[in-house]
């Protein structure tokens, strides 16, 4: 799926201007405060909890409904004063239409999570292919015949349009009009946390958005939002598959805590092992990516994307360090250990936003770096991994990729030629690291370190057992 909305994503940006997309930026906050709403938790909520009864997928999913009806109208009351505040008349119109995807959406939410619930993530798979593809085909034609901002709002729509078509038949649930106000209490109960913690990140995180839209130019925005889309690329790929997986897995295991903090602990090493070297590459080698994919039209990209690569490569790990205490039902210290990290973000961004979009993104690195010690220190606490003994297990991958790092930047002092230096770069890169993972034993290390963990676990088991029992 990310690898067609990547190939689209390059047709699109060749045919529009950054400032078609930075039309769609400005109003990335709202979509995201609104679906965090229309949502409640109430997903998650049925993700976490075991046994979910069919009057439990149902009154989430008239909730969900009911929601997005409300949000709607709201939006479409607010849209002259969204169009105001960035100083842009036609997004009175973007919002209105773009806003009924909050509609269409909400059906989905319930489907989605059922299918969540069941690992089944081959019918996600096919679904989100199939709707991914067909509706990228028709927001290229839409560009191709110059409908400009709109053929990214015709995609966008036309995606929700055939996912609601694929879920019910995947899923072979049909909602009903059953509702059941205790459910909801239960439901909501975990979820309400989780909104709130919801609509303080999606806020956190598109202040550089709102800020670089309101006083800087669209194609700025636009510069910034393709960039940042770049780089998410991979990181929301991993972040996305990880965060599916891991959630429901964890909570399936919440009851097996060794278990449960064995897989942990795996998802974290195998992450920090594939993306650090594809993020690290991507920021060496940005100027020949952006030149040969989108042009030297999106030159100012190239700065914006190194930065954002170096930031996001923490993105998936912060996020499997969060993943686990919402997966034990714990999303309450989820929401405190978000709501920490404000001053900080804030801080940086007050010192960075007078200064220009490039210091915006340097500030980016900045604040995840740091969050990722912040978000790994409750999991460190409550199961006895938290940020140094995670970055104590990945030594090896850390000194594997400083010779990468040193080898592909003397490939870009010696070749000048932009494909030479994204392929060879890339690929004796790519070799060097795996050499050197393979010279350095990384997998092997961490595989004695997992089994000596669980032979010492047991050794440990075994010799309380014997004192207890005599």
């Amino acid at each position: 799926m990310r690898g067609a909305s990547f190939v689209i994503g390059i047709i699109l940006a060749r045919l529009l201007s950054p400032s078609d997309f930075g039309l769609i930026g400005m109003l990335a906050v709202f979509i995201s405060i609104s679906n965090v709403f229309i949502e409640g938790g109430l997903a998650k909520a049925l993700i976490q909890r075991q046994n979910c009864q069919n009057i439990d997928y149902s009154t989430a999913f008239l909730s969900n409904v009911g929601m997005s009806l409300i949000i709607y109208a709201l939006l479409f009351v607010t849209a002259p004063w969204i169009a105001d505040f960035y100083h842009e008349p036609i997004l009175i119109d973007l919002t209105r239409v773009l806003a009924l995807n909050f509609v269409l959406g909400a059906f989905n939410i319930v489907q989605r999570a059922r299918l969540m619930s069941n690992v089944d993530f081959k019918s996600l798979a096919q679904i989100n292919v199939i709707s991914t593809v067909i509706s990228g085909i028709i927001g290229v034609s839409m560009a191709y015949l110059g409908y400009g901002v709109w053929s990214l709002v015709g995609q966008t729509i036309c995606s929700t349009i055939i996912l609601m078509v694929l879920f019910p038949i995947y899923s072979k649930w049909r909602p009903s009009v059953k509702f059941s106000r205790e459910s909801f209490n239960h439901l909501f109960g975990f979820g309400s946390k989780l909104m709130i913690t919801g609509f303080y990140s999606v806020v956190i995180n598109n202040i550089s958005t709102i800020c670089i839209g309101r006083y800087y130019r669209s194609g700025q925005l636009g510069y910034y939002t393709r960039a940042s889309q770049f780089s998410e690329i991979i990181s929301s790929t991993v972040n996305d598959v990880l965060g599916t997986v891991t959630f429901p897995v964890l909570s399936n295991l919440q009851n097996e805590q060794e278990h449960m903090v064995s897989v942990y602990r795996k998802s974290l090493f195998f992450t920090a092992f594939v993306m650090f070297p594809i993020m690290i590459l991507c920021a060496l080698l940005a100027k020949p990516i952006i030149l040969i994919l989108l042009t030297d039209k999106w030159l100012p990209c190239v700065v914006l994307m190194q930065w954002l690569c170096l930031a996001r490569m923490f993105t998936p790990l912060s996020a499997i360090n969060m993943n686990i205490l919402n997966a034990v039902g714990r999303s309450d210290l989820f929401m405190k250990l978000d709501f920490s990290k404000a001053p900080l973000i804030l801080a940086t961004l007050a010192v960075t936003i007078p200064l220009g979009v490039e210091a915006i993104t340097i500030g980016s690195f900045f604040i995840s770096f740091t969050c990722f010690f912040i978000n790994a220190y409750l999991p460190g606490r409550l199961f006895g991994y938290g940020a140094w003994e995670q970055i104590k297990d990945w030594r090896y991958i850390f000194l594997s990729l400083a010779i990468m790092t040193a080898s592909v930047m003397l490939i870009l002092q010696f070749v000048s030629n932009i494909w030479a230096q994204l392929f060879v770069g890339g690929i004796v890169g790519g070799v060097i690291y795996l050499g050197c993972c393979f010279l350095f034993k990384v997998i092997d290390d961490d595989m004695l370190k997992m089994l000596k963990i669980k032979n010492d676990d047991r050794r440990t088991s075994d010799i309380t057992t014997t004192k207890i029992f005599g």
